[in-house]
């Protein structure tokens, strides 16, 4: 099984070296193709379904967004007036995030590159949205724990679900060379997580639009 150190090594050259303008043009207003059109609009739901999950009024608030991505879910938290602690794998992605940000927001955000497992301090909340779906159970398991330690309140996350049909795409993905694909995301099942975190994951809802399916689960600590 693939170590914890040496995925997220791979996901940082994915997001630097291969993704970089995928991401960038799927979190903008740009035309896109079909497929990643749904995409888009998956993500767009899952983002104010997890946000859901905070109060509407965070002023106060210290939150990081774990995986922030090209930042649109950090001008969303800093909009509610949280202190937000922004932090990608990809330094790419983080400059995007930065460049995006709404200059009224700007004095309530840090950004930061690297593992959003390390220690950035203590929130009140965690937001990892599809941050988490390239590890398997124990690395999961064990990145709740770390976030969960210096959480507050909530860790709202999501995984990929064991569904036939993402575990057909999981299969076919393993097929490839490895040097010739980009991480594969691990399904996972809640029952699974929910006994290895010791009953701390509960279920919010799941996201399915198209090529898109991810599930809200939350870690309390």
């Amino acid at each position: 099984m693939t170590s914890y150190a040496a995925t997220l090594t791979r996901v940082e050259d994915y997001f630097d070296r291969s993704a970089t303008k995928v991401w960038e043009r799927l979190t903008s207003d740009a035309p896109v193709s079909r497929i990643r059109q749904t995409v888009r609009e998956g993500r767009d739901k899952m983002r104010a379904l997890m946000l859901s999950r905070l109060p509407t009024d965070l002023r106060g608030a210290r939150v990081l967004d774990a995986g922030c991505g090209a930042g649109q879910m950090t001008a969303e938290l800093a909009a509610r007036g949280a202190d937000v602690m922004a932090v990608d794998i990809s330094p790419a992605l983080v400059d995007i995030a930065l460049a995006r940000l709404p200059a009224e927001h700007a004095a309530r955000v840090s950004f930061a590159s690297g593992d959003m497992t390390a220690d950035h301090g203590r929130f009140d909340y965690v937001i990892a949205m599809d941050s988490l779906i390239y590890y398997g159970t124990t690395d999961i398991t064990a990145a709740l724990d770390r976030l969960g330690s210096r959480t507050d309140k909530a860790v709202v996350f999501t995984v990929a679900p064991k569904t036939a049909f993402l575990m057909t795409f999981w299969s076919m993905g393993k097929l490839f060379p490895r040097a010739d694909r980009s991480p594969i995301m691990v399904p996972h099942a809640f029952t699974t997580l929910n006994r290895t975190t010791q009953g701390r994951v509960s279920k919010i809802d799941r996201v399915s639009r198209g090529f898109y399916i991810s599930e809200c689960l939350e870690y309390r600590p």
